[in-house]
Formats: structure tokens, sequence, C-alpha cells
């Protein structure tokens, strides 16, 4: 399939995710970080044993897990979802206990601007308001050059908290809330 993204539910059963798996996954992985679209928001375009030594941190790191998103099966997507007070960004604001985080990229270029980045952002949202009811939000401070990812993490109920320093980065920091997800969903659905 080549259309765009057909707007039903974004609850498709076209959207998957499953845990990032070493050995499946790894050269992938290593490829989309040397994708034009991707070096310039992430900066892994490693060699392969640089790489292989950032996932065995990011593997070893027990605040955060890491997936693979698929859209009928293929897989198209990475992402890093997060415990906030763990993480760097809880130096930026006050993290609620169970607060979570994510980062994401799109690998293929085949599956770039088709519309797939709304529905894939908000069934993560979902998963991880879903996964603990006590998550009052959910962090996300993408590059702020990254204006595309940026504005759809608007769409999908992100509100801008503010513009952050991280070390490899500066990042806008963004909260969605349970309240303001949900909105962003309606109007998405219904549209």
């Amino acid at each position: 399939m080549t259309a765009s993204f057909p707007n039903p539910s974004i609850f498709t059963d076209a959207i998957t995710f499953r845990p990032f798996e070493r050995q499946k996954d790894e050269a992938m992985l290593l490829e989309w970080m040397h994708k034009p679209h991707v070096i310039p928001y992430w900066h892994l375009n490693l060699s392969k044993t640089a790489f292989s030594r950032h996932l065995d941190k990011a593997l070893s790191d027990t605040h955060q897990r890491l997936w693979i998103g698929l859209y009928e099966g293929i897989p198209m997507s990475y992402w890093e979802t997060y415990q906030a007070k763990k993480d760097i960004i809880a130096r930026f604001y006050h993290p609620h206990p169970s607060d979570e985080g994510v980062h994401l990229l799109f690998g293929p270029e085949t599956h770039l601007d088709r519309g797939l980045a709304f529905p894939f952002l908000a069934a993560m949202t979902d998963r991880l308001f879903s996964e603990n009811p006590n998550t009052e939000k959910v962090m996300a401070e993408p590059d702020i050059r990254n204006e595309k990812m940026i504005h759809i993490f608007y769409k999908c109920g992100y509100e801008p908290i503010k513009p952050i320093q991280l070390p490899d980065k500066t990042g806008l920091l963004m909260a969605c809330r349970r309240d303001s997800f949900k909105k962003a969903v309606e109007m998405y659905e219904s549209s």
C-alpha cells in the first residue's frame, strides 16, 4: 500500500509495536541512523562498533524501553519510552512520579510523508496512558529545528513548555495530558 493513511480510527490493527530485539533489529536500526532525514536529529550515524556500544548502554538502562513500530507488519519506526523522573528532562520540569516520555524516528523513506506520524504517535501515547492509570503526562523533547515532528506532537495534544538545552540538541520540552490527548484524538477521528 502506498497511499496516505486513510484517517479511520488511529487504533487500527495496521499499527503495532513490539519490543526491540537486538539480533533482529540492530543492523536495521543502524541503517536508519545513517538516513539523511534521521542524522540531524539523532546524531547516531556511528560505526557499527560505536553504535553497538550505544545500544549496550540503551538496553541496560532500566528506566527506558525500546520498541519497533510496524505498519502492516513492516518495521518502519523506532521508539524509546522512558520514566521521565529518571531522565535528563527531569532537570527542566517537576515530573509526576508516573510521567512517561517518548523518543521516536521513522526509518525508511518509503514511509515518510504518508500521514503515518500522527497515528503512530497517538497509538504510542495511548499505550503509555493505558499501561499506567497514574500517568498524568507523556513528555517529549523534539529537536527545536524539527518543525514537522513538532507539528505532529501539537496535533496529538502535546503542549510546549519551554526550549531546553540538552547535551546533543536544543529541544522543545512538550507535555501531553490525558484530557488534551483525548480531545486531539476526537478531533482527528471526526475530521
